[in-house]
């Protein structure tokens, strides 16, 4: 073979194709590679256990796929300790009921948490760990109860949070309404419920109802949402979106806009 002749063919192959085929980094591809993290999902039950878990698993794994970053899904209470907790950038406790951690868990869970860890929460993660007071302050409040599920609107306070950027300032949806045990405090409200357009029953919180917040908590970062019970969620585009702004903002990836309310929701 004439390596001259060779080189000189291969040299102007690569010009043309250089020149034909530009290499382009698109603001999608660029985003993926910057939002690249790993995520645990945690959903163990200890009391009631919601039948959109697998779904909601699933929903995440995909959103993993399509945003470059993994997904790692758990009921392994032993999961919670130091050496594991720290391949991972956020915990999803996706609809986690009951007791599911013994105090050395909680202890490691904790201190993941102070090393700069993300945590987001996800429906029934509220009705989790109630005598564990630091895991409740960590979630921002407790469950209270719920009427039947029903269509409700959802008042957006500001599209300035990546769980809330895509989202329409009244947004009418179907899911099963939380109501809480008290107001969050030190947390910024993204989203709040209008009572006025559904039932919220006896356990009802009046107009200053909130549904989805994150606040900065004992060295982490904190996010949840009161939405997310039916499988149907875990296919709303707009849901989806809310969801993946809340993880990718505690992993770190996403803009952690959570010092104060831009003010209330319209």
């Amino acid at each position: 073979m004439n390596l001259t002749r060779f080189a000189a063919t291969l040299g102007a192959a690569a010009a043309t194709a250089a020149v034909a085929v530009p290499t382009v980094l698109t603001a999608s591809t660029a985003a993926a590679e910057e939002a690249s993290f790993d995520a645990l999902v945690f959903s163990k039950t200890a009391g009631y256990r919601h039948g959109s878990i697998p779904t909601g698993v699933a929903a995440i794994e995909k959103l993993g796929q399509e945003h470059g970053f993994s997904v790692t899904a758990t009921e392994d209470a032993a999961d919670f300790n130091d050496a594991n907790l720290a391949k991972y950038e956020v915990v999803v406790w996706l609809s986690t009921t009951g007791d599911v951690l013994n105090e050395e868990q909680q202890s490691a869970f904790e201190r993941y948490i102070q090393g700069g860890g993300g945590y987001a929460g996800v429906h029934a993660a509220s009705d989790t760990e109630y005598g564990w007071p630091w895991y409740g302050e960590l979630v921002g409040s407790y469950f209270a109860g719920h009427p039947r599920q029903q269509t409700a609107t959802v008042k957006v306070a500001g599209q300035g949070n990546p769980s809330t950027a895509e989202l329409p300032n009244r947004w009418e949806r179907f899911d099963e309404w939380y109501n809480f045990r008290g107001q969050p405090t030190d947390v910024r409200v993204l989203a709040r419920l209008d009572e006025k357009t559904y039932d919220a029953g006896r356990t009802a919180m009046g107009e200053e109802h909130p549904i989805s917040w994150c606040h900065a908590f004992d060295g982490g970062r904190a996010w949840y949402t009161g939405m997310g019970h039916t499988d149907a969620s875990f296919s709303e585009d707009l849901f989806l979106s809310h969801l993946l702004g809340g993880i990718e903002q505690v992993a770190g990836v996403a803009k952690f806009n959570c010092d104060a309310e831009e003010g209330p929701a319209s």
